[in-house]
């Protein structure tokens, strides 16, 4: 039994693509929990409507209005007790009909596999590429090391994945509500406990918006402080000291670099909030002179190779202008 979540808020415009690839599912053992988040424009009623027709979807409506993670978590609390694994379908994003199938199956030949990802559709490119071919099973905390080390993308977005239930129950909340990244600490916690497997096949696509939490995330770049924390968390269990230190002095090389460009693009006084509230929580601190010598390395970047700068500068520019609207606001260093 798979136990499959749609956190909903007014999606109506996608919400019927997302159910019926549900429906299209080549594995058909599972039930499906539509969680509606105080929806205004219509798709409840979309949900309610399926719901009607098969008794295998219900759709519960939250009291009260929650943000995003809050949310995720409470469709997860919706998982049903018989299920051996569960998987979160966004109500914006869709399924390929395989995906339950070839998910599940590796699961089953591979019990110390608590998480399953697979390739990913995202928008018009694929992504979660990282393992080479035929990785199907890889132990967790390897697959951290190589994070870390390599830098390897594999885990994506909720959407992408299909966990354990016994790990969705033994959770709660699943997700850290505090983090916009909250889908990667999770797997980061529970390869602790399992490995990972693969599917080298294209199983999810994940639509690119720029109102969502990902074009948000893009915009501030939020992968800097998150992946300092990550290492600092999780870091010690997998990697030896020097190769810990080398991590952090690497990736915060990386951050003030990213931060010194940062100065060239006039960013506004939330984006540097942001980021100076989260190295001092980091314990870090935030150093200008790190800062002012980014800038200083970019501007002889642009001196040096100006041909190739301004193309780069150009495709910046021509990024989606990204704003926190009025489903996201940055609170004492903190996006929400």
């Amino acid at each position: 039994m798979v136990s499959i979540v749609t956190p909903l808020y007014n999606e109506a415009t996608h919400l019927t693509e997302c159910i019926e690839s549900v429906l299209a599912q080549t594995y058909q053992n599972w039930d499906y929990t539509i969680v509606n988040n105080c929806s205004t424009d219509g798709s409840v009623e979309i949900a309610n409507r399926y719901a009607a027709k098969d008794s295998r979807i219900r759709v519960h409506n939250n009291l009260t209005f929650l943000r995003a993670f809050p949310n995720h978590n409470e469709a997860l609390r919706q998982i049903s007790p018989e299920s051996k694994y569960c998987k979160v379908v966004f109500a914006d994003d869709w399924i390929f009909p395989e995906c339950l199938e070839r998910m599940v199956a590796l699961a089953e030949e591979n019990p110390s596999v608590g998480i399953v990802g697979a390739y990913v559709l995202e928008g018009t490119r694929i992504s979660c590429g990282g393992l080479p071919f035929p990785s199907a099973c890889v132990s967790g905390r390897e697959i951290c090391r190589q994070t870390f080390l390599e830098r390897l993308h594999v885990f994506g977005s909720a959407n992408a994945l299909l966990y354990r239930s016994e790990l969705v129950r033994g959770r709660d909340p699943f997700f850290d509500e505090t983090d916009i990244h909250a889908d990667t600490d999770t797997c980061f916690a529970l390869l602790r406990l399992s490995d990972l497997g693969f599917v080298h096949q294209v199983l999810t696509f994940t639509r690119v918006r720029p109102e969502s939490l990902t074009a948000v995330a893009n915009d501030f770049q939020t992968n800097f402080p998150s992946m300092l924390h990550y290492l600092q968390k999780y870091g010690p269990e997998c990697l030896i000291p020097k190769e810990l230190k080398d991590c952090i002095d690497g990736h915060l090389d990386a951050y003030y670099s990213y931060l010194g460009k940062s100065v060239l693009f006039r960013r506004d006084k939330d984006f540097w909030h942001f980021h100076r509230t989260k190295l001092k929580e980091a314990g870090v601190g935030f150093s200008m002179p790190r800062v002012i010598w980014g800038t200083l390395a970019t501007l002889g970047n642009a001196i040096s190779s100006p041909r190739a700068y301004f193309k780069k500068a150009s495709n910046r520019r021509q990024l989606p202008d990204v704003r926190l609207s009025s489903r996201f606001s940055v609170h004492k260093g903190e996006i929400r």
